[in-house]
């Protein structure tokens, strides 16, 4: 691979790509599926159609792999279900490994297992994410006081995990997609004993119910092809542009 990524077979931690976002004292996990039709967003069809919902699942993909190149971190991993696509940014130093293999527990736990220090996993579910949401957990100090961070979603389980002292019997086992989800999580977290400070509940994009909810959080698409960016503390911050505009541009079609 060129452009600064790396294609590994072994964990997160088996080697560093080159660092070119800004630094803090986080790794930084973004575990996601290469938009396939047909192996992504099966929820949306209907109405959409599968390849519809690919092109939906690659905006939301970029928009978080656009949010996580300028986030500070240690280290910025995504840990894919197939090969990487013209989403990944080419510069932004990503490690890219593989997913483990067994159930969604078993390969968040795994992607846990390879880090060496405090470390975040998002999904590639939430394209209306900013850096003011992250600012929290990837601050200097994010750490202080802290032994996990937790983002609940919308539907009951969660969009972001994060854990000072990575261990993956703290995940394993957990029940994955369910309305339980995110409640067990939490509750295995702080039966641990740990500190656990709580992240804004988000929506997944899964329906098509939720696809136009969260489109309608995102920036959208200038008439001039800019993009107005979302607002964050005051800077303009182009998250959710792609989601936002593949929304827009497929909408008139599956209303039809």
């Amino acid at each position: 691979m060129t452009g600064g990524v790396r294609r590994d077979s072994g964990g997160p931690d088996d080697g560093a790509a080159a660092r070119t976002g800004p630094e803090g004292p986080t790794t930084l996990l973004v575990l996601a599926k290469e938009p396939v039709p047909g192996r992504v967003k099966t929820r949306l069809t209907p109405p959409y159609t599968p390849e519809q919902g690919a092109a939906l699942a690659a905006a939301a993909l970029a928009d978080t792999l656009a949010l996580a190149a300028v986030v500070p971190a240690r280290r910025r991993v995504l840990v894919l279900d197939g090969a990487p696509g013209p989403w990944l940014p080419a510069d932004a130093g990503f490690e890219v490994v593989p997913q483990a293999d067994g159930g969604l527990d078993a390969r968040i736990a795994a992607a846990f297992a390879g880090c060496d220090g405090p470390a975040l996993l998002l999904g590639m579910d939430t394209p209306q994410l900013t850096p003011g949401l992250l600012r929290p957990v990837t601050a200097p100090d994010a750490w202080d006081g802290c032994d996990a961070w937790f983002g609940p979603a919308a539907d009951g389980g969660f969009w972001a995990l994060g854990l000072a002292e990575p261990d993956p019997a703290l995940i394993r086992g957990v029940p994955m997609s369910v309305a339980r989800t995110g409640a067990v999580q939490r509750r295995r977290l702080v039966d641990a004993g740990l500190s656990v400070r709580d992240l804004p509940v988000l929506r997944d994009v899964d329906t098509a119910r939720d696809a136009a909810e969260v489109a309608g959080q995102c920036a959208a698409p200038r008439a001039d092809g800019g993009t107005y960016g979302a607002v964050d503390d005051g800077h303009a911050y182009g998250g959710g542009t792609r989601f936002a505009a593949a929304y827009a541009e497929l909408r008139p079609a599956v209303a039809r």
